[in-house]
């Protein structure tokens, strides 16, 4: 199956997904700041730049998109009915840097929090942020 879309205009779609500072994140990056605590962002020095840097908890979070990270189970996650083979690969190996981050950080002392897009959805949110303040602490 072909995509739908010019290279040109699914190169332009594919341009516009961020990386950082996505709505789950800055939802989660309010709610922290709203409630005392304080953080770094995107940290280079540490395996997998996590989202959020907890210094003081010796904690880091990983805001996770459901498809980009392949959350299983999860009924966010389809995948595209085109070029799948390749979409696939890029999953799979999006997955094992993650994978790999985790265990670097947790040998390094780290505790590492994983929050899924879809925990963050309206039904969810306030369980998933509060569950949150007290895996931190």
């Amino acid at each position: 199956m072909t995509d739908i879309h010019e290279p040109e205009v699914r190169s332009y779609n594919m341009s516009r997904i961020r990386s950082k500072d996505t709505k789950p994140e800055m939802l989660v990056r309010r709610f922290l700041f709203k409630n005392g605590f304080r953080y770094r962002l995107h940290v280079k020095d540490l395996p997998g730049k996590p989202d959020i840097v907890l210094s003081k908890y010796k904690t880091v979070i990983f805001v996770n998109g459901c498809f980009w990270h392949h959350h299983k189970g999860c009924r966010y996650f389809v995948l595209p009915k085109t070029r799948t083979e390749w979409w696939l690969e890029k999953i799979k190996a999006t997955s094992a840097r993650d994978k790999s981050s985790e265990i670097s950080l947790q040998i390094l002392g780290w505790k590492v929090i994983l929050v899924w897009e879809c925990e963050l959805k309206p039904a969810n949110k306030i369980n998933t942020l509060l569950n949150l303040i007290s895996e931190i602490r």
